[in-house]
């Protein structure tokens, strides 16, 4: 009896392995960003005002599993940089100052990344997210909340994410880099708020171990 019971326990275990091993794998769904329906605004600030404006993403996609939030990739297209409080002369040269080397030097760093790497829920489909944003070739880590919202074949995320412009050697009118610049100080940091809508989706296998 008990050698047939440890037959029988060894069997169990087997089938139980095989069982595992033989799973299918995770499933997650890759969407495609909508770069016309998607919109990103800035914000900056200086010590006499502030300015704001939008800008373009050349590319993107979001990554779900069971309706929740897993990753995402996104490509910004710095040349599409826009000013929205000014108009006319002062309009353009302000814009033409925030593309050039002073700041993000867009005819050397046409674009701009960030790569989600890793996310944790929080609940009522809102997240704290964590990528690496690249500007200027300069990566740098950021954590921002996002809302994710899932319906039928689309997807509708909203986040706000804050950016230090001296970790990317934006130096421009920054006291992280100058002394004694008085009222002429523009702030590191940098706001956006970003909406993306996503649909298009693929099923592509996770990688799990």
């Amino acid at each position: 009896m008990k050698t047939l019971s440890l037959n029988a326990l060894m069997l169990t275990v087997l089938a139980v392995l095989a069982f595992a091993f033989t799973l299918p794998e995770k499933e997650a769904m890759m969407y495609t960003v909508d770069v016309q329906q998607s919109e990103i605004t800035w914000k900056g600030e200086k010590v006499t005002g502030q300015h704001l404006g939008t800008i373009q993403l050349q590319q993107g996609s979001l990554a779900l599993e069971n309706g929740k939030l897993t990753g995402g990739s996104f490509t910004i297209d710095m040349s599409t940089l826009n000013n929205t409080d000014l108009e006319g002369e002062q309009k353009g040269k302000l814009e033409g100052h925030l593309k050039s080397d002073d700041f993000f030097g867009v005819a050397t760093y046409p674009t701009a990344t960030l790569t989600i790497t890793s996310v944790e829920p929080q609940g009522d489909d809102t997240y704290q997210v964590t990528g690496d944003l690249t500007i200027k070739d300069k990566t740098n880590q950021v954590q921002f909340p996002a809302t994710v919202t899932a319906q039928e074949n689309q997807i509708t995320a909203k986040a706000s994410i804050t950016v230090d412009r001296s970790e990317y050697d934006v130096r421009y009118g920054s006291d992280s880099f100058f002394d004694n610049l008085g009222d002429k100080v523009i702030y590191d940091d940098f706001y956006m708020e970003v909406l993306l809508v996503a649909d298009s989706p693929t099923a592509e296998k996770a990688m799990k171990e």
